[in-house]
């Protein structure tokens, strides 16, 4: 029987919010039924919440530190080797839907991403310029001025020369964007029906890759743009959210007991205080009921197909949303739980349904990956004495043994992650670089070049709201941490990075 892998992401969704939805926000049916069907890890968490790095990191299977991709900005290398490549040597048919991000997108709108380990690849990414605005100018006329009104990264130099006509599409953008003002805003409901959306669009190039591919192995990344800012789910759907039971922002601690981080220009107000969160939250969820609605379709076609019955399926996000918490928006270096604690659902045959509480990490995926294909993962090369050894590349480590038996983790599971940042899209100084330590009981960040440091009590304040760093009863806890911190960072660096590595150890 042919295997099957589906990599189901979204971007810029926090564990938090789809709990919020399952308290009774909005219903996501098909979400209940993967947990249902398998097993959902809550403690799960971005290594590094942006979009590049934590892709690379689940690609590669190892950790900003030794792929290469510290921050947005960068290029992932595809000589670091890819679960994909692994994949595609061993005879797997693989392909790509969607976001992949593991290049820059102001440097081109449709990168060439086969070198990565991918035979197929469909890619529309926040830009929404490219394949899918092409798509709808082809296929649906009449909305491509409303499509066209959507791109918001209108900042990318290739719109300026666009296409083989040479267009400048930044101009045609701008006009259209005068006809639809609410497309400036941080949410908004899209103005074109559903079907004719980019996530749908992601959907229908992989449901049509799953039923006319060849039988045999296969692996799809389907990877959505949403909830992503901006927040633009269909008109139909903002209606199936309950507003009442909408949650209220985390207020801003920072404000009340401020570290010299917080002590920036752009942390003079809340985010709350400017916006109407409610709406904005609104739209979100509405985005979640939308992306709910596509995960189903996949999943159905998978059935269809006959691929359901050997399929490993793996839904995640490459890392949260704060959504008003705490008076912020976005992600980077703030690392409260909303930005750094993202779903991970996995469904297999061979996976026992459970709610899992370990605390588990990108690379994890990767590792799982690996170890569902049966297929060894890559290797670094060490120098011996009297002939060559060789260690495991990945960071990771496998989670299906943790749901394929009654055993629990045991006393072996590891009792901490760390979560790095290194720059944002506002500031690309040290002052805005973190490093934070989470076990169970605590989150421990630090901020540099004086930014201070934080560290809660999850288990008295799961909300982050008291800041215990400079407590002197907390001192003994805070010292600790600091030190597990140090160890963390250094030892992310191992296994050593396979960038131009000829062999370890050697001269």
């Amino acid at each position: 029987m042919p295997r099957t892998i589906i990599l189901a992401m979204v971007d810029q969704l926090a564990a938090k919010w789809v709990e919020a939805a399952d308290d009774g926000v909005v219903d996501l049916p098909e979400l209940r039924r993967l947990r249902a069907e398998g097993a959902e890890f809550r403690h799960a968490f971005t290594e590094n919440p942006v979009c590049t790095p934590a892709r690379a990191s689940i690609a590669t299977g190892i950790s900003s530190s030794a792929n290469g991709v510290g921050e947005c900005g960068y290029r992932l290398d595809p000589a670091v080797p890819t679960f994909m490549q692994s994949l595609q040597s061993a005879g797997w048919t693989t392909a790509a839907f969607g976001k992949l991000h593991f290049l820059p997108q102001l440097e081109a709108i449709a990168p060439d991403y086969r070198p990565y380990g991918f035979d197929v690849v469909d890619n529309t990414e926040d830009t929404r310029a490219g394949a899918w605005l092409d798509w709808v100018r082809e296929t649906h006329p009449q909305w491509y001025d409303a499509a066209r009104a959507t791109v918001w990264m209108t900042m990318v130099p290739e719109l300026e020369d666009y296409g083989p006509d040479h267009e400048n599409l930044r101009d045609e953008i701008l006009d259209a964007q005068s006809r639809y003002p609410q497309t400036a805003q941080l949410a908004y409901e899209l103005p074109l029906p559903a079907e004719v959306s980019q996530t749908a669009w992601i959907t229908d190039r992989a449901c049509e890759f799953l039923r006319h591919t060849p039988d045999g192995d296969v692996f799809a990344q389907v990877s959505y743009v949403q909830p992503h800012n901006p927040f633009t789910p269909p008109a139909d759907y903002d209606e199936r959210v309950e507003v009442d039971a909408i949650p209220e922002p985390i207020p801003a601690e920072w404000q009340d007991d401020p570290i010299p981080y917080f002590a920036q220009e752009r942390y003079k107000s809340a985010s709350y205080d400017d916006s109407d969160w409610r709406r904005e939250r609104q739209l979100y969820f509405a985005d979640l009921a939308h992306l709910d609605h596509e995960i189903g379709r996949l999943r159905r076609v998978l059935e269809e197909t006959g691929r359901v019955d050997d399929c490993l399926f793996v839904f995640t996000s490459d890392h949260g949303e704060l959504l008003h918490d705490h008076g912020l928006l976005g992600k980077w270096e703030r690392h409260y739980d909303s930005c750094i604690r993202v779903p991970l659902m996995i469904a297999a045959p061979s996976v026992k349904p459970s709610v899992r509480r370990e605390l588990v990490k990108h690379t994890d995926i990767t590792a799982s990956i690996y170890d569902w294909a049966r297929i060894d993962p890559p290797a670094l090369p060490v120098g011996r004495p009297g002939g060559t050894d060789t260690i495991s590349m990945l960071h990771g480590r496998s989670l299906l043994p943790l749901l394929t038996t009654d055993a629990g983790a045991g006393d072996e599971w590891r009792d901490e992650v760390l979560v790095q940042s290194n720059n944002s899209h506002m500031d690309i100084s040290p002052s805005s670089w973190a490093r934070t330590i989470r076990t169970e009981r605590h989150r421990y960040t630090r901020y540099f070049e004086g930014g201070g440091e934080q560290m809660f009590d999850l288990e008295t304040d799961p909300d982050e709201r008291v800041n215990l760093a400079g407590d002197p009863a907390h001192r003994a806890e805070c010292d600790e941490l600091r030190a597990r911190l140090i160890e963390a960072t250094v030892r992310d660096t191992y296994p050593n990075t396979p960038r131009s590595l000829y062999r370890l150890g050697s001269w």
